[in-house]
């Protein structure tokens, strides 16, 4: 009878360390710091998290859950002290997201508990915390009681190893002032050629801020001020936010796209727009914000795209916040005067087809008005 226990209980432990460990290592994948960065904005931000608590909690979050994973296989403290934390962390978890369930419904999106690894809904999170806190009871219950002295250093040495081997195979980046940019090589829509060489990464130069102030010319008072009339047949110019990074992004129809180097999904939007233009050379300009990951795979993205573009790249966590919130990539946005007009972003409901851009783009002001009063 003790040794079907002994089986039942190193059971129940390896499960759940296992469970611990694959979480917390999911949350790094495919790159520590990606990963995190991306954990940070689509998880914590949302929660009310600022940018400069963030990176200290994740981080903080996946060593204590690395190290719970390994405190399950030892003795020390076990029942006294590891299982009833381990169950209160669970516990924590299971409340975050019935929170979360309540507000958004739970059915749909990632909780983060894996990271972008293997995505949950928060709802099957739930279950998945309820059931290990359910196990976790029984292996209390089923364990002797322990009678022998334990040395608590061996709790502490491996819960601040692993919190400090994260923040050292994640790094904090600190906080810039401006967004920095990585430029590409100057390609206009004039310019544009489907057949263009791709271009080569030692073109990429780094910029120290998103663009030099505009010089400042004096007005005479005797001067005539020039009125820009407004064309009836298409929307009031804005301001989309982006002319730091394109500055003639706010004139006329353009397309604004916000990809990962090497994101399939990216690529194969990519070339559906590259086909788009093929067909029909009369598209609007197209201009790519990229996310500083795996950079170094931009030449093989436009050659697989089939063009060039003019493109920026952006660091991970300002990428995200661009995108916007609860958002994810592909993103391909229409932009008419400034004034967004069609948002496709990801890979399900909103996702990017081209025969639906069509659409948008064939539309006139006046249509467009109908179903977008803003404008």
């Amino acid at each position: 009878m003790e040794t079907k226990k002994s089986y039942i209980a190193w059971s129940i432990r390896i499960l759940v360390s296992l469970l611990f460990i694959v979480s917390a290592v999911a949350k790094m994948y495919p790159s520590p710091y990606f990963a995190i960065s991306t954990f940070e904005v689509k998880q914590l931000y949302t929660l009310g998290f600022s940018e400069h608590i963030a990176p200290y909690f994740s981080r903080t979050l996946i060593g204590i859950e690395l190290a719970m994973g390994f405190l399950l296989l030892q003795k020390h403290w076990l029942k006294r002290f590891i299982i009833p934390m381990t169950i209160l962390l669970l516990a924590v978890f299971v409340g975050h997201l019935t929170y979360v369930t309540f507000l958004s419904g739970g059915d749909s999106g990632n909780c983060g508990c894996f990271g972008e690894l293997i995505p949950m809904t928060p709802i099957e999170a739930i279950i998945k915390n309820i059931v290990a806190i359910g196990l976790l009871a029984y292996l209390y219950y089923i364990l002797p009681k322990e009678t022998e002295i334990h040395n608590f250093w061996i709790l502490t040495t491996v819960l601040f190893a692993t919190i400090l081997g994260i923040y050292m195979i994640a790094p904090i980046q600190p906080v810039a002032a401006t967004v920095p940019t990585i430029d590409s090589e100057e390609v206009t829509s004039e310019d544009f050629d489907t057949s263009m060489p791709v271009v080569d990464s030692s073109m990429i130069k780094i910029e120290n801020t998103l663009q030099q102030e505009l010089p400042t010319t004096e007005v005479k008072k005797d001067s005539v001020k020039k009125v820009e009339v407004q064309n009836l047949n298409e929307p009031k110019k804005v301001k989309s936010g982006n002319a730091a990074l394109f500055p003639n992004i706010d004139k006329g129809k353009k397309l604004l796209c916000y990809f990962v180097p090497g994101c399939d999904h990216c690529r194969d939007a990519a070339k559906e727009l590259t086909e788009m233009r093929k067909k029909d050379p009369s598209l609007p300009p197209l201009s790519i914000i990229f996310m500083n990951e795996e950079a170094d795979l931009i030449p093989a993205f436009f050659k697989e795209a089939g063009a060039t573009y003019p493109y920026k790249i952006i660091e991970i966590i300002p990428f995200w916040n661009t995108l916007g919130s609860g958002k994810d990539t592909p993103g391909v946005k229409y932009l008419w005067n400034g004034n967004e007009i069609k948002y496709y972003w990801g890979i399900t409901d909103n996702k990017f087809v081209g025969d639906d851009l069509n659409k948008y783009l064939n539309k006139s002001y006046e249509e467009l008005k109908k179903t977008q009063p803003k404008l």
